[in-house]
Formats: structure tokens, sequence, C-alpha cells
């Protein structure tokens, strides 16, 4: 635990001083890689959905994550949330083949500052909870400047019951991805965006596709389903201001974000969201939908308060 004990300033300037290199850092799930005593090798800049995940263990619960290089303002909210999540993953108690014995149904997050995609990202973990049906982690993520990012997670145990699922969306009715624009903002997670939806309301199709096939594990394709959620909310917050025609007027970001589980994903395959605004209030918005697969079952509940502050 040595380096929890360091202080965080030491460790960003530690890190700061290492090489990146743009080769990929192929991630194999659920293994940790460890860190020799006195070290603090390169690590690669992410390339792929499966590189963000590949945290370095730096001791106990203290884990570093790095940012792909995109140019943009800040650090893409989503892939904060998916690292915070993988982070909280490797703490959890696992079964005789190294699966954690509980699954995340629940995240709860606050965006607290923009995040800088040059700078290495620290997450450290705390274990609220080791039930036998629930537990808990807090995760905040950390850069040079302070907490950019706090995350609350619960875990269940499987529990097998009845299943029930009210009808949201027929997605007969939707065009199929193919049909529908491309929003090239994030080659990992592309969006194509349904047209012509009404105001307050933003439809999209996304999935992983970098890589194009994800390894068979629910695991790492719950974390998908997060890194995605974040895409959608703001442009039901935008779609929904009655001055959509000065948007260079306007900044906005996201704020605090959750996001219920109901069913495992196949985050490489289309899933569809299907945002709303439910209120514009003092600059800022809040976003309420769901997400299904190709077939419309219910995946997850999503849920976003955003800010949309006109510039002065």
């Amino acid at each position: 635990m040595i380096v929890r004990r360091l202080p965080l300033q030491l460790i960003f300037r530690l890190t700061s001083r290492r090489t990146t290199v743009s080769q990929p850092c192929y991630w194999e799930h659920g293994v940790t890689p460890a860190v020799a005593p006195g070290t603090l090798p390169a690590m690669a800049l992410p390339s792929s959905f499966l590189d963000l995940l590949d945290l370095e263990c730096l001791a106990g619960d203290l884990f570093l994550a790095q940012s792909p290089l995109k140019d943009r303002q800040r650090v893409y909210g989503g892939q904060v949330v998916a690292q915070a999540l993988e982070a909280a993953r490797r703490t959890l108690t696992t079964d005789d083949t190294g699966q954690p014995l509980h699954h995340v149904h629940s995240l709860h997050g606050y965006f607290i500052r923009a995040g800088d995609e040059s700078k290495p990202i620290v997450l450290d973990v705390d274990r609220i909870r080791d039930g036998r049906s629930f537990s808990t982690r807090r995760v905040v993520a950390k850069q040079a400047g302070g907490a950019i990012f706090n995350l609350s997670a619960s875990f269940q145990k499987d529990e097998p019951d009845i299943e029930f699922a009210r009808p949201s969306i027929d997605v007969s009715t939707v065009p199929p991805p193919e049909d529908c624009e491309l929003e090239e903002w994030d080659d990992i997670s592309p969006v194509r965006m349904v047209a012509k939806t009404e105001p307050g309301r933003a439809t999209a199709w996304c999935r992983i596709e970098i890589p194009e096939t994800l390894p068979d594990d629910p695991w790492l394709h719950t974390i998908a389903l997060a890194y995605a959620s974040d895409h959608i909310p703001m442009d039901s917050i935008r779609s929904g201001h009655p001055s959509t025609d000065d948007w260079e007027q306007f900044m906005g970001a996201s704020l605090d974000h959750s996001v219920w589980f109901h069913r495992r994903p196949k985050a490489d395959e289309w899933m569809l969201f299907d945002m709303h605004l439910q209120s514009l209030q003092g600059s800022r918005g809040v976003a309420h939908g769901t997400v299904h697969n190709a077939d419309g079952t219910l995946l997850a509940t999503v849920a976003q308060e955003g800010l949309l502050r006109r510039m002065r």
C-alpha cells in the first residue's frame, strides 16, 4: 500500500514523466497487471474499447487509466464511467473461476470537472460493503487538478425471478441503423441518430465498433453499455430547448448520470437509446429514457441531468 500513502500530486508527477506509446494494450478481461515496486512503466494510449479498460493497478484499490487523444475539449464522460466501473469490478469478491460473485445493477455518478485527455486518470476505489446478496463500491476519478468524477455502484448476486417490462417503444417503427445519420464524434461507439423526432426526444442506435467483436463476457458488455449511455441524453435536452437556432451561444456538459441495468446486453450489436426531456430549469435539463436491443427487449434505464448555459 506504499503508493496509496503517497500524496496524489506526487503520483501525478511520476506518471506524467512516462513515455506513452500508441500501440494497443491487448486487454485480458479479469487480469489486473502488476507493477513492480519502484517502477512506473509506460502505458499505451487506448485505441479501442478494450484498451480503455486496460487499467494499471498502482497498489491495492488504486488504479491508473489513460484516455485516447481525440482533440476534444474534455474527456468523454462515458469513458470515465466505464473505467470507474471496471475499477470497481476488480475489487469484487470472485468465485473459483475468477468471476465476480455479484453483477452491477445500478450506478450513479457526478461529473465534477472536465477531464484532460492528455493526463492520466487515477481511480480510487472504496469498498463500502460486501454482503451475501449485495456489494457497494465508491470510485473517485482524479487528475492533477482534483476529482473529476464520483461513482457509486451497487452489485447483486443473480436471483432468478419473474420478469416484467413496460412497453415503451415499438422498435419495428424505428428506421434501421443503416438508414440513420451517422455521427462520427466517437469512432469506438459511433451513433446513428434517428431523424425527425419530436422536440425533447432523441432516439439513436449505438454499438461498440472498435473492436468489431467483443469477447463473450457479460461484464464486459455491461460496461460497454455504460460507456455508450452518455452519448444520447444531452441530445434530448438540446432538442427540447426553445433556442435551437442559436447553438453556438450555448455551452453544455453532463452533470450527473444514472443507469439501471435490467438485462445483459450484447454491446457489439445494435442497441436503441430512446431519451426524453423531462424538465428545463435553471440552465439544467433532465433527460430520462430506455435502452433496448434490436428486438425491443428492455436492457437498461438511463437518467441524466445536464448543464445547458447561454454563454455571456
